[in-house]
């Protein structure tokens, strides 16, 4: 490896050797202004005493005033407009102190004459010091474009040309594996343009998108905004996967941890990327300043949902995450991902069960939560319907236990994690869900009236599919791609509402920091997607053909599953709040001894696994509930017809 080589992978040069280079760039400036008004004025127009203290003048001043502005700290070949004005800034400091010291000696002579040689020492100093820096930047690139081919490199176009895209630039400067060739857009406007030397491409179809493959020796295409790459899904995404180029993203930023940003690296875009919406504007500073400080407790804190509810409010200053869960892998996983991101978190690993009162009592007494994250639950549909009476002894009965006990230990707020099957529930795992909501409402209702004691707040949040949680979808797609198919769809028809994991957790806050409480909120999930339309894209991002490569197989509607999901947040079935992606639902209010009587009757029947009493039961009390595609769909008729 060469001396050009080990400069290229070093990266960047010592701020020490920077500054030493500009001061004797600047000093040699001075000497050469000498030389020029000898030699143009008179041998005697700059005497040796006024060299001398010139001279020393102009290495004190350029150290001081370098040193000041810190000129010597930016990185050359990331150069700004700020960055030179600093520069610029400091020279003319230079320039006025020089000008002052030779002004104020006595031994020197102040003329004309001096006064054009400082203003040449001016120019000439600012003029070396820009070239110099010009000759830097020549020099890496030139470096770069010998050695910084070497290894598996990729050549890139980035999509689109504006400020996020054209930044995209020095974030891939030093990148040893991706090398930019240009800009790509479709319309013409730009065409025959370069920003910052790149060229501008334009395509209008796939035939044109493969001969700027073949003319640039393309290996694919990045964005830079994910709106972007969602709005091309239909056009340039589908023509990259069909002339095999790779589609990258740029993702903004993922997360803010003890106040610092983390951003992601560029990857490959994925299924998620694209059915994700506009990023959900939240006010971070007021959920930070409501949870800084706290004792805070999350239900289900290994799942998707409250492992993730734990790594946010990680980042918010909490006094003291207590988490329960009673899956001991996940449980470690997550322990050992906080210890490592967040070590200087203050948190409780506690393996409990929320159908178990003496160790929630437990957990509550010696932890003392101020504010309650209950997102344990049974979840899958199908499962629920095999197993009715769990589903009732976690959903309903645990969350009894949980409000319960944040009653009786004194906790400011519950927020409690509820899904969209909660409304016209078709299946066992959707009505239990909203027998908790009833449950959790009454009593806030009840100590809002009086009829309870207690002060504690509950908040109810209702959401649809969460993208690459546990099971989902997603995922198993993935891995039946990965295994040569079929991809196993449900119904042709089937569409299902997805939010991404992030947003979801940061509307839950978002909700429990704007409750007042005993309100029900439901998020806006934006437009439904068609499940087999998802299968096919997902087997085209693999570079397969559906249908041909891999098989896309029709199963059938699983027991309980509706064919659509119920629109959360139009305007008949809810009110709005401030936020556009938050309204509060519209819903019947219960009695809460009414409530606690059909709690109670719930559990005897489902320890004693009285199945049809059980489910009896849970139609009488949610009128709306109505099976679908289940055994349980007898019952609705035996109800409507006492």
């Amino acid at each position: 490896m060469n001396y050009l080589e080990k400069l290229y992978h070093k990266s960047y040069l010592n701020s020490t050797v920077v500054l030493c280079l500009d001061l004797a760039v600047s000093v040699l400036s001075s000497l050469f202004a000498i030389s020029l008004a000898k030699l143009f004025f008179s041998p005697s127009g700059i005497s040796a005493i006024t060299a001398i203290w010139w001279l020393s003048g102009s290495l004190l001043f350029s150290c001081l005033f370098f040193t000041i502005f810190k000129t010597h700290k930016a990185i050359i070949r990331h150069s700004t407009l700020h960055s030179m004005s600093k520069l610029t800034v400091a020279i003319i400091c230079k320039f006025v102190a020089l000008a002052v010291l030779l002004y104020v000696v006595p031994s020197i002579e102040v003329s004309s004459r001096l006064w054009v040689a400082l203003i040449l020492d001016l120019l000439i100093s600012f003029a070396l010091l820009m070239i110099m820096r010009i000759a830097m930047i020549v020099v890496y690139n030139f470096v770069r474009e010998h050695y910084g081919r070497q290894g598996n490199i990729e050549r890139i176009l980035i999509y689109g040309t504006d400020d996020k895209s054209v930044s995209v630039i020095t974030r891939l400067a030093t990148s040893p594996h991706y090398k930019i060739a240009g800009f790509l857009c479709y319309d013409n406007k730009l065409k025959n343009y370069k920003i910052s030397e790149y060229p501008v491409i334009s395509f209008k179809d796939l035939n044109s998108l493969e001969r700027i493959k073949e003319n640039y020796r393309i290996d694919g295409v990045l964005f830079a905004i994910e709106d972007d790459a969602r709005e091309e899904q239909e056009r340039l995404i589908k023509y990259c996967t069909e002339c095999k180029l790779k589609v990258l993203i740029a993702p903004s930023i993922d997360e803010v941890v003890d106040g610092k940003v983390m951003k992601q690296n560029i990857r490959e875009i994925k299924i998620e990327d694209l059915l994700g919406r506009d990023e959900i504007k939240i006010n971070i500073k007021e959920i930070q300043e409501n949870f800084a400080g706290k004792e805070v407790m999350v239900t289900g804190a290994a799942g998707s949902i409250g492992s993730e509810l734990c790594r946010q409010l990680a980042g918010f200053g909490v006094k003291q995450l207590v988490l329960f869960d009673n899956a001991e892998t996940p449980m470690h996983n997550l322990r050992l991902e906080l210890e490592e991101r967040f070590p200087e978190l203050n948190f409780v690993p506690v393996i409990g069960d929320v159908r178990l009162r003496p160790r929630l009592d437990y957990a509550f007494r010696k932890w003392r939560p101020q504010i309650v994250f209950h997102a344990a639950a049974y979840k899958y549909v199908p499962l629920m319907e095999e197993n009715p009476c769990e589903s009732v002894l976690v959903n309903v009965v645990g969350s009894r236990n949980v409000a319960d006990k944040c009653i009786e230990y004194d906790v400011e707020k519950m927020v409690m994690v509820s899904t969209d099957k909660a409304v016209n529930p078709t299946n066992i795992m959707g009505c239990t869900k909203r027998l908790a909501e009833i449950y959790v409402q009454a009593l806030g209702l009840a100590i809002e009236q009086g009829k309870h004691s207690g002060r504690t707040k509950f908040v109810t949040t209702r959401f649809g599919n969460v993208l690459g949680s546990n099971g989902s979808v997603i995922p198993r797609f993935r891995e039946q791609i990965a295994k040569g198919g079929p991809v196993t769809v449900t119904d042709p028809e089937i569409t299902r509402f997805f939010m991404t994991i992030p947003e979801a957790c940061r509307l839950v806050m978002e909700a429990a920091m704007m409750s007042t409480g005993n309100q029900i909120f439901v998020f806006d999930m934006g437009e439904s997607v068609k499940i087999a339309h998802l299968a096919k894209r997902m087997i085209e991002f693999a570079g397969l053909i559906p249908d041909k490569d891999i098989q896309i197989a029709y199963i059938g509607l699983r027991p309980g599953e509706k064919l659509y999901e119920e629109v959360l947040s139009n305007k008949e079935n809810t009110f709005p709040t401030d936020h556009d992606r938050i309204r509060i639902a519209k819903v019947r209010e219960y009695d809460y001894a009414d409530a606690l009587k059909v709690i109670e009757d719930l559990e005897t029947l489902s320890r004693a696994v009285e199945i049809p009493d059980m489910v009896r039961l849970m139609k009488r009390t949610v009128s709306e509930f109505k099976s679908k595609n289940s055994k349980y769909k007898v019952y609705d008729e035996e109800i409507e017809n006492e």
